[in-house]
């Protein structure tokens, strides 16, 4: 047995019961050995598009996902994927064959193009240490949450392994969650009793049933009002007390009840600008508390008050600390106003559409209405993608994937595909701009080629439209990007789609239908939008540029 062989089946015992990659001469036994050991290898047409559907399934199911690529040229295409793994700490286990010769042409520094985007790195050295250096990655993706490029060598690949090393491998342990300290639970205490106006804001190390139902008992208890960052969103989404998403996404009445807050909580939330509009949501005089792993705390914003601690150990141990139950922030005044205008939709706006173009608050409201509730969406990055972010509900914290700490366009699409996976009891919708829609299209063959009962929505200007809003005011030529129309619904019947345009409410009927009907091809609208002005929350996004 060659290493490559006993790696690959070392790994599939390991638990990576999931591979997604473009197979080449480097990765090719590798990749095999792991299917005949019983994991399944999904296909992308890119190997950026088979990063980033890694990277989602990772989120939404909960384990380490793998991504395997060529020597090379397979790991560049894939590392902006990568990156965003590696930025939104993503338990993902990138394998890529390496080229050691110098004078290969696929040879590049791999470690070094790694480091650039935050992930960290490894190698298989030698056949007798090959199966304990793979599982250690793996081990090491799961318990620091971590992105891991294990290299290797196309060399070691091809040497003998003893005989007995896959049996050497094993699923590694639970990752532990880490205790808070007592003192630092008395004064988590401390803060909550002398609040009268305290807010809740979980982010992605809040994302589990036991964490969440842990928050919103200690909520109760102090009165809080509870948010989500936008990675988190849907954690709270059945309680009456949720504003739903803190930051540039949030509606005006949560906005304004976070601006009213004496005591800002971050539980798993690293509170940077998008969460916070710069800060802006935060009152002079409020105390921020933030909870979260020691390296995380405080690296946005100052806070009053940092935690090292698991979210739900801490909040548990300070829901231990006697306390009395207090009204807080939930008076009923408050309690009304968030039941009738904390949703985007329930915000009243004028209906800008017309016989050629939908507006897109009308586009999602409707969307919103005629998709089944139980759903898992990918949205891109764009001028467009609050609107189905915050207009489209979801069902819980796994009802939307935000590959998001990148901001680049081109992955919304096959993060609807790698969430798709993880979750199949949902209809998987995947939010575009007609940017991203092109620039990812070769993966709408991935979608039919899985059976993928998928909803993909075009938010279609023509357009670059953040850039065109961005610099429109300036008044800088736009040539550059703005582009003639382009029927994407044609393109996506040429994958064996059934495709939609829709220019006004009334042709949202044939959604109606497909919906209603056996659903046995995936589904494209082709939704041509008004594109006058940017997204409410455009100018915040690009403060941060």
């Amino acid at each position: 047995m060659k290493v490559a062989e006993a790696v690959g089946r070392a790994l599939s015992a390991a638990g990576v019961d999931h591979v997604f990659g473009v197979v080449g001469s480097g990765n090719f036994h590798l990749t095999n050995a792991m299917v005949a050991a019983g994991s399944r290898f999904v296909a992308a047409r890119h190997e950026g598009g088979a990063a980033t559907m890694a990277d989602a399934y990772a989120r939404m199911s909960g384990t380490v996902a793998a991504l395997t690529v060529h020597q090379g040229c397979g790991l560049t295409n894939a590392i902006t994927g990568i990156g965003e793994a590696a930025k939104s700490r993503t338990p993902l286990l990138v394998l890529a064959a390496e080229a050691t010769e110098p004078r290969s042409n696929f040879s590049v520094d791999q470690e070094a193009l790694a480091h650039a985007v935050g992930a960290v790195t490894a190698r298989v050295t030698s056949a007798e240490d090959a199966v304990e250096q793979a599982c250690t990655a793996v081990r090491r993706a799961l318990h620091e949450r971590r992105t891991v490029l294990l290299n290797l060598p196309l060399d070691v690949q091809a040497l003998d392994a003893p005989d007995d090393a896959p049996a050497l491998a094993a699923p590694p342990p639970e990752r532990t969650g880490v205790e808070p300290v007592p003192a630092d639970v008395a004064a988590l205490a401390q803060v909550l009793e002398r609040s009268r106006r305290p807010v809740f804001v979980a982010g992605r190390g809040s994302r589990a049933i036991g964490a969440r139902d842990a928050l919103t008992a200690l909520a109760e208890r102090h009165g809080a009002l509870l948010a989500t960052s936008a990675v988190a969103r849907g954690l709270f989404h059945d309680d009456p007390w949720s504003l739903d998403v803190s930051g540039g996404f949030s509606s005006p009445l949560t906005a304004e009840l976070i601006q009213g807050a004496d005591l800002i909580m971050g539980w798993g939330c690293a509170l940077n600008m998008w969460t916070t509009r710069h800060g802006r949501l935060i009152g002079p005089d409020t105390t921020v508390v933030q909870v979260d792993d020691a390296s995380a705390l405080g690296v946005h914003r100052e806070v009053h008050l940092g935690v090292t601690g698991d979210v739900e150990l801490t909040a548990r141990q300070v829901l231990d600390t006697p306390g009395r139950q207090r009204e807080g922030y939930r008076t009923a005044d408050i309690g009304a106003a968030i039941a009738e205008r904390m949703r985007w939709r329930d915000v009243p706006y004028e209906d800008e559409g017309s016989r050629e173009r939908i507006d897109p608050r009308t586009l999602s409201i409707a969307l919103d209405d005629i998709l089944p509730a139980e759903r898992v969406m990918g949205v891109d990055s764009g001028n467009f993608m609050g609107y189905p972010t915050m207009y489209l509900s979801v069902p819980d914290h796994n009802g939307l994937c935000f590959t998001q700490a990148f901001q680049s366009i081109g992955l919304g699409l096959a993060t609807a595909i790698g969430a798709a996976l993880a979750r199949p009891d949902r209809l998987p919708v995947a939010a575009l701009g007609d940017g991203g829609a092109l620039m990812s299209a070769a993966e709408l063959d991935t979608v039919r080629r899985l059976g993928l009962p998928m909803v993909v929505v075009v938010y279609n200007d023509d357009a670059y439209g953040a850039e065109v809003h961005h610099f429109k005011p300036g008044g800088y030529p736009l040539d550059t990007v703005e582009f003639p129309p382009t029927d994407i619904a044609a393109v996506a019947r040429g994958y064996g789609f059934e495709a939609v345009t829709v220019r006004t409410p009334a042709d949202l009927k044939a959604v109606e239908d497909w919906a209603a009907g056996p659903r046995s091809a995936p589904l494209l609208i082709d939704a041509k939008v008004v594109g006058d002005h940017g997204a409410w929350w455009l100018e915040e996004a690009f403060r941060g540029h």
